[in-house]
């Protein structure tokens, strides 16, 4: 059996560990990747004392995330995006509204740009009617909405 090191993780490192952990790796791993990258140090005082210096800018950048995210999710309290469009026989779409759509129509609501990836949708609306969505904007917060798919021939 090889000889292991063990190293203080300064980060969480996927199939590895958790930031604050100490794991025992090869030599060669700690040395040419985990050290190289700062994603762990030996494991010394100072090491440990680094560790929480980071632990501290990190919380304190997280929750100034959360604190942004927090003003965005004000801003888009009792949302409701109307969407009209061509359909088949008044009820269904002769496509579909995706997110692109929604998130576009969210801009021009609101004057927020939001990522696709963000928005959690029932699935393909392909209907008229009313549906439930959720904005995902990080740090734990969301934002449920209405999105309302009306026939632009029937208004």
């Amino acid at each position: 059996m090889a000889n292991h090191v063990e190293v203080l993780l300064m980060d969480t490192v996927k199939k590895l560990g958790k930031s604050g952990q100490i794991v025992k790796v090869a030599p060669g791993y700690a040395r040419n990747y985990l050290f190289t990258k700062g994603l762990a140090a030996p494991v010394t005082e100072a090491a440990r004392r680094r560790l929480k210096k980071l632990e501290a800018q990190r919380a304190a950048k997280a929750a100034e995330e959360k604190k942004a995210a927090l003003e965005v999710a004000r801003k888009l309290q009792d949302l409701e995006i109307n969407v009209a469009v061509h359909t088949v026989d008044g009820k269904k779409l002769y496509g579909s509204v995706g997110a692109t759509d929604i998130v576009a129509a969210i801009e021009a609501n609101r004057g927020i740009a939001l990522e696709r990836s963000q928005l959690s949708l029932p699935d393909a609306l392909r209907e008229v009617g009313e549906y439930e969505a959720k904005i995902s904007l990080g740090q734990g917060v969301e934002v449920k909405f209405k999105v309302i798919i009306a026939d632009e021939d029937a208004a």
